[in-house]
């Protein structure tokens, strides 16, 4: 370690150059080193020096302004105060003079009295309208109507509808779709033929008590039963509705799917609001792939993703032999534009599917699928027919 004194006599400069070195003893257990800290200055002075200085005194030699300023710099933001009481006022300012409330009023009301008005550009004429005159643009539909084509339907048809009665008009309405023209009791009573009393145009409806149906029955098909029929493969057994059965295990439908590729006598088959999911939505795509029966296959209302109906509609390319598929109401309201253009090439590839009961939110998917099936129908009927 070196250290380096300078020492200035005139112009000539002497440089010292002095080496100390340091020895560290070090022991087994710890080592200790010494450091020399010089004590903290503030403004020149130690600061044990001003816990000494009474700071009331100090206070009391400061200005009203000083005062505010380190009041701002010192005390926090109080944020339990609204903000109006956190802001230091700053328009505290000297009275010019002395106020008198009465006087001054009396000034204001004398100046506004005593000052002119300002003169107008065009003096005031009774009855002289200026400027333009605001007219309302001609009505939309008015125009629309006075632009209608008139239809000439005849001498013996106008002869007709002038002599018409009150109700031969109504039961024309009802008869031509005119449901706007007429309540209800009116239209229900040209459909059953049972005349229109004296009701007529404007007259007033009566309230009616509505007729009271039923609840619907529950779906009383056995699925233990059912499940026996299609492993048996019964010949009477054409058409399986489990439609609206809500207690039906995923191992029952297993069992029915496992069933489906040997039966030889199934052809419509009804599973809407069952509680279907992807996992018995993809057993029963690997049924379809097997069973050359099945015609008529509705999974509506169910909880099969996008994923699930594109591998179900893929399943019917194996077989070919399925006409009607419906799947609509799923637990995913909109497919998507992939979902969709991919449903659409597996029905253009299917040369039997007559009809397809699947939502589509793409106009270009529906036109295509639509074109597909139209032509399938064709094609069945012409070979139907032989031609």
């Amino acid at each position: 370690m070196g250290t380096v004194e300078e020492t200035y006599e005139g112009e000539i400069v002497r440089k010292t150059t002095r080496r100390t070195s340091f020895k560290i003893h070090e022991t087994s257990s710890k080592t200790t080193t010494s450091t020399m800290s010089t004590p903290a200055k503030l403004y020149g002075k130690d600061v044990s020096e001003y816990d000494e200085i009474d700071v009331e005194s100090l206070l009391s030699q400061l200005s009203a302004e000083e005062i505010s300023i380190l009041a701002k710099e010192v005390d926090p933001d109080d944020s339990l105060l609204p903000p109006d009481q956190r802001c230091s006022y700053e328009c505290d300012k000297t009275p010019t003079g002395p106020l008198n409330r009465k006087q001054l009023i009396q000034h204001i009301n004398k100046q506004a009295l005593e000052t002119p008005d300002q003169p107008e550009m065009k003096p005031y004429v009774p009855g002289t309208v200026r400027g333009k005159k605001w007219i309302p643009p001609e009505n939309a539909k008015q125009k629309e109507q006075d632009d209608q084509i008139a239809i000439d339907l005849g001498d013996e048809f106008e002869e007709a509808l002038n002599g018409a009665s009150q109700d031969e008009i109504i039961d024309l309405a009802a008869i031509l779709g005119f449901h706007s023209m007429m309540n209800q009791d009116q239209y229900h009573a040209s459909l059953l033929d049972k005349g229109q009393g004296t009701l007529g145009w404007g007259g007033i409806t009566k309230a009616s008590q509505p007729k009271v149906y039923p609840p619907e029955e529950p779906n009383g098909t056995d699925v233990e039963e059912s499940i026996k029929r299609v492993q048996d493969d019964d010949s009477k057994l054409i058409e399986l509705n489990w439609n609206n059965i809500n207690n039906v295990s995923d191992e029952k439908l297993e069992q029915l799917f496992k069933a489906l590729p040997d039966n030889t006598h199934l052809e419509v088959l009804s599973l809407a609001n069952t509680g279907l999911t992807d996992k018995t939505a993809f057993k029963l795509a690997e049924a379809l792939e097997k069973s050359a029966t099945l015609r008529v296959i509705n999974l509506e209302t169910n909880k099969i993703s996008p994923v699930g109906i594109v591998r179900l509609v893929k399943s019917l390319l194996v077989q070919r032999v399925l006409e009607e598929f419906r799947a609509s109401n799923q637990r995913s309201s909109v497919l998507g534009n992939k979902t969709e253009m991919e449903i659409t090439k597996l029905v253009e590839a299917n040369p039997t599917l007559l009809r397809l009961g699947i939502h589509l939110e793409y106009n270009d998917a529906r036109h295509r699928i639509a074109t597909h099936l139209q032509r399938n129908i064709d094609r069945t009927c012409r070979i139907a027919s032989g031609s």
